[in-house]
């Protein structure tokens, strides 16, 4: 409402509509003498002009008027958002009920029959305004609790949504505390172990040429002193010494093999920590798959319940890539983890088969697709996938972060793609795209 309650201003501005100039001029007259501020209209369309040029906060409006009714005035009134809430106060001559039922039913909020009493218009405009002022302050009131209410729901929502990247963020946190701790361990391990088998590899090769000088010189001595004494004669026959001269040739090559294999196994575990190295490097992609598998391989193997899994690679011509080498062993850890477990479920399966593909782009870009001919899944499933803490396996069994930590290492870390291709009973296949060249992308 306008200016209503300020005293030195006028408690309302009125509008009177009627084309009774003596009427027009009588109304005008007592409520200018009570405070009020009044606009006035001899006509429908002058009453259209006076709303539409100033702020009315209550109509006094006659029916019986030439062009535009008050019926047809007031229902232009109300069909307007900018002058429906105003209150109209029919005044007319007409005392028929049907009359008072159609100035309600057009909008009208009461009806004053002529001839009127000044004491009943000045209550009757004293009340509407009172409550038009009262419904417009509850209107605002409603509108600030809405948009309070508004301001806390977003507040609640963007409250939880710090929580979920907080809980996440501490969760990736944890798990490539994980990965460090597993990678100094490894790289611990692998230093370890490579002293020492270095040390006996390299004596192998003086082992053998010192027997391999041994033997002859034996066998000169059975040559040229046949006349042996009984007791070197009794332990020779004791020893077998032909056999022991065919076999250590056997069990050294086999030492050497055995030593070589340590070695290969060592050089594997510190390809796959790689926490000597710079965090970006140019390496050998399939290099670091065949590291990942070589820690699943017994996985891989045949069990009591579950066939073995085999793997089918088809590895094409890549360029050394530049990538964060642990991370992208992460995702491909990750990646064949889940595999495995996804053809461990499948019972009596004939042939559980992975199958990883590598491939080279035009454009640069590196494509690796692991896949296996396990259960699959129900798009509602496929289609969560990577979204954070989302998780098939029974609780306790899962955090639901591994793939959400691989989308990020491939789209976030090296600006790529990670997609999941599933259907139920066809298996499923995890195609990573990333760039050649990190440095450069």
């Amino acid at each position: 409402m306008n200016q209503l309650q300020n005293n030195d201003q006028s408690k309302g501005e009125i509008l009177v509509v009627d084309d009774n100039i003596n009427n027009l001029n009588l109304l005008s007259d007592i409520l200018n003498v009570e405070g009020y501020k009044v606009r006035r209209a001899i006509n429908g369309q002058m009453a259209l002009m006076r709303v539409k040029k100033s702020p009315i906060d209550l109509i006094l409006l006659d029916i019986n008027m030439p062009e535009i009714n008050g019926y047809e005035l007031c229902e232009q009134l109300k069909s307007n958002p900018e002058s429906r809430n105003i209150p109209v106060i029919f005044l007319s001559a007409l005392n028929d009920t049907l009359d008072k039922v159609k100035a309600f039913s057009v909008g009208g909020v009461d009806y004053i029959t002529k001839p009127f009493q000044v004491e009943e218009i000045l209550v009757r405009v004293k009340n509407h305004l009172t409550i038009q002022h009262l419904q417009t302050s509850l209107n605002e009131q409603n509108t600030q609790l809405q948009h309070l209410v508004l301001r806390e729901k977003e507040k609640t929502q963007q409250l939880e949504m710090i929580m979920r990247e907080l809980t996440k963020t501490q969760s990736q946190l944890i798990q490539f505390e994980k990965m460090s701790a597993l990678g100094k361990l490894v790289a611990g391990i692998a230093h370890e172990i490579n002293n020492p088998i270095t040390f006996i590899h390299g004596n192998i090769q003086y082992l053998e040429t010192h027997l391999a000088e041994i033997f002859p010189l034996i066998k000169l001595y059975q040559q040229f002193f046949a006349d042996i004494p009984p007791k070197i004669q009794q332990y020779q026959s004791s020893l077998d010494l032909e056999f022991i001269t065919q076999d250590l040739p056997k069990i050294i090559n086999s030492m050497n093999i055995g030593t070589q294999r340590v070695n290969t196994v060592v050089q594997g575990l510190r390809n796959f920590a790689r926490l000597d190295e710079s965090s970006i490097k140019s390496v050998d992609i399939h290099e670091g798959i065949e590291n990942t598998l070589m820690f699943l391989q017994h996985q891989l193997t045949a069990g009591a319940s579950f066939p073995e899994i085999k793997l089918v690679k088809n590895y094409a011509q890549l360029p050394n890539i530049y990538c964060y080498v642990s991370e992208l062993n992460q995702v491909f850890m990750n990646i064949l983890n889940n595999a495995i477990a996804a053809l461990r479920k499948v019972e009596n399966h004939p042939e559980p088969i992975i199958t990883i593909k590598t491939a080279y782009r035009e454009n640069g870009m590196v494509l690796i697709s692991i896949a296996d001919n396990g259960v699959g899944m129900e798009e509602e499933v496929r289609s969560r996938i990577f979204d954070p803490f989302f998780t098939t396996q029974p609780v306790g069994a899962g955090t639901g972060l591994g793939l959400s930590i691989c989308y990020s290492i491939i789209v976030e870390t090296h600006r790529g793609k990670l997609t999941c291709i599933s259907s139920p009973q066809q298996g499923t296949e995890f195609a990573i795209e990333i760039p050649s060249d990190l440095v450069d992308s």
